[in-house]
């Protein structure tokens, strides 16, 4: 085997041509749909990777379930294919190690025939009922589509039918009627095998999870849905909770139930978690469901505003704790019941809604903390209406639709905040930031000035810290447990009230009054403690 290997890839016929470098690719246990394809679920073999394995090449393809067979040959155009391994591959991947120097692959997979949702109903007539309900089931027939002449527009059939440009799929609306509009074939491949014989478990069509089956269509200048969902946090699994994901179960259960899109997914359908597959976002069908008609746009899984206070346990039972009627976004962003009596570790990043509503943190008051803000109150949609505002495709520039979660447009702030909201966003979160320097500040003096001699010879300015400290103490741990109880609850309760403001991650935008609040009190505790 040379240096430098090529390789087509290919659909049924030879496809483009690939160098092989870089190093080889661990790959997850459930191999998701990796490539978006127009229409959803490809219907025909997509080949998706070659990657290095230590014994030969790892090949890699997607497409409807059935079997798969992957063939070699030493010249591209030979015509001199040579069948490699099964012709019975589920897989969808098969590794080589019987190599030409410069070796080309391809795929035949089972041929696509569609049948219509008609089809299904037959055995999934509820379901069926409700997507007859949904924007996907008029997506050939709503008025913008039609006036804009897509019903005879090949570059848009692809998406607004089911199998079009593929052998049995759409070809018009007087030949193919029961085929128009987005059905179940898109999602989840052909389905006329299934149909006819039920039982045969090869040709149970897929169910995929992953955020390329929707980006398939939700995509381009006019909808970049996917392209901006790339960009967010949404999209990738943080690190810290893959790897805690990867040590137990009880972490998957804890982290994955907002970390993890796959466990969510099981734990809101009552599923055993998806052990060996957790590594898999914040998808779209995270938040959205495309099986369920809400009053919600979107069909969404929960509403996008609501003013009761939620926060959740991490170990606690997912079940008893999750409620239907709360902001979906807060299903998450919340404070996860922080207290200050924590001193393992600062509350979590995610305190936003509790923020918007006032909730979370301790006053000196002693009474419980209940300071909306107008965000909270005013701002009918809440997250939502800040956070995905939308713009249409203008003048070449592309459409916005929100799904970086980003502030990109202040149109929604002119309503209350008519003058340059933008540069008031500024103002409020360099005010608070600066008040957070000041509250962290004064944490360190209290270290090198007060701090029993054990904490500040060992920690430092970290001696008020957590023993796993925030991120405001980068550069070793903090006191250990039994350390903690030398820091005085002053302290204690002032750092956790920083760290409450800090971790909500919007400086003041989302309650400034409160944020003021919570740091002014963080402050006062501290120059009690100094003035002792």
């Amino acid at each position: 085997m040379g240096a430098r290997i090529q390789f087509a890839e290919c659909a049924v016929v030879a496809g483009a041509i690939f160098l092989l470098t870089g190093p080889a690719v661990r790959s997850q246990t459930v191999q998701h749909l990796s490539v978006p394809q127009p229409g959803g679920m490809p219907g025909m073999p997509v080949m998706t990777g070659i990657t290095r394995v230590t014994n030969g090449v790892k090949v890699t393809w997607d497409g409807p379930s059935g079997y798969y067979q992957v063939f070699e040959e030493a010249t591209l155009g030979s015509l001199k294919w040579v069948a490699v391994g099964k012709a019975t591959n589920l897989v969808r991947n098969a590794t080589i190690t019987a190599l030409y120097s410069n070796a080309f692959f391809r795929v035949s997979g089972p041929s696509p025939k569609y049948v219509g949702s008609q089809a299904c109903a037959e055995c999934h007539p509820a379901i069926h009922a409700t997507e007859l309900k949904t924007g996907h089931a008029a997506a050939f027939t709503n008025a913008q589509f039609v006036a804009e002449g897509g019903q005879t527009n090949r570059y848009c059939l692809a998406c607004h039918t089911v199998g079009y440009g593929l052998p049995t799929g759409f070809v018009s609306l007087s030949k193919t009627p029961r085929l128009a509009g987005v059905q179940c074939e898109n999602c989840h491949g052909p389905a006329a095998k299934h149909a006819a014989n039920p039982d045969d478990p090869i040709a149970v069509p897929r169910v995929e999870l992953a955020a390329t089956v929707c980006g398939g269509c939700h995509t381009g200048s006019r909808h970049p849905t996917y392209e901006e969902w790339l960009t967010s946090g949404h999209a990738e699994v943080v690190a810290g909770a893959l790897s805690s994901m990867s040590s137990s179960t009880t972490n998957l259960n804890n982290c994955g139930r907002c970390h993890s899109g796959s466990v969510r997914l099981s734990l809101l359908e009552g599923n055993p978690l998806p052990v060996g597959d957790f590594n898999v976002s914040v998808v779209c069908v995270t938040c959205h469901d495309p099986h369920q008609v809400t009053p919600n746009p979107a069909q969404l899984r929960n509403p996008i505003a609501s003013t009761a206070n939620y926060s959740i346990t991490a170990s606690g039972n997912f079940t008893k704790q999750y409620k239907t009627n709360i902001n979906l976004c807060a299903q998450c962003h919340n404070d996860l019941a922080a207290s200050w009596t924590n001193s393992i570790a600062p509350p979590h990043h995610s305190p936003q809604y509790n923020m918007l509503l006032g909730t979370v943190g301790v006053l000196d008051t002693g009474a419980p903390p209940n300071q909306p803000g107008s965000h909270a109150l005013l701002v009918t949609n809440q997250c939502v209406q800040c956070h995905m505002q939308t713009e249409d495709a203008a003048g070449g520039q592309p459409a916005i639709t929100g799904h970086s979660f980003r502030i990109e447009l202040y149109d929604t702030c002119l309503q209350c905040h008519p003058f340059e909201p933008e540069l008031l966003a500024e103002f409020t979160k360099t005010g608070i930031s600066n008040q957070i320097q000041q509250v962290k500040e004064d944490l360190d003096l209290w270290a090198m000035a007060q701090a029993p001699d054990s904490l500040w010879t060992e920690y430092g300015t970290r001696a008020w810290e957590y023993t796993t400290p925030g991120d405001l103490s980068p550069g070793g741990p903090g006191p250990t447990a039994a350390e903690q109880a030398l820091i005085p609850e002053n302290i204690r309760m002032a750092r956790y009230d920083l760290y409450v403001v800090l971790y909500d991650g919007s400086y003041g935008i989302h309650n400034i009054l409160y944020a003021t609040t919570l740091l002014d009190t963080a402050e006062n505790w501290i120059q009690e403690q100094l003035n002792q």
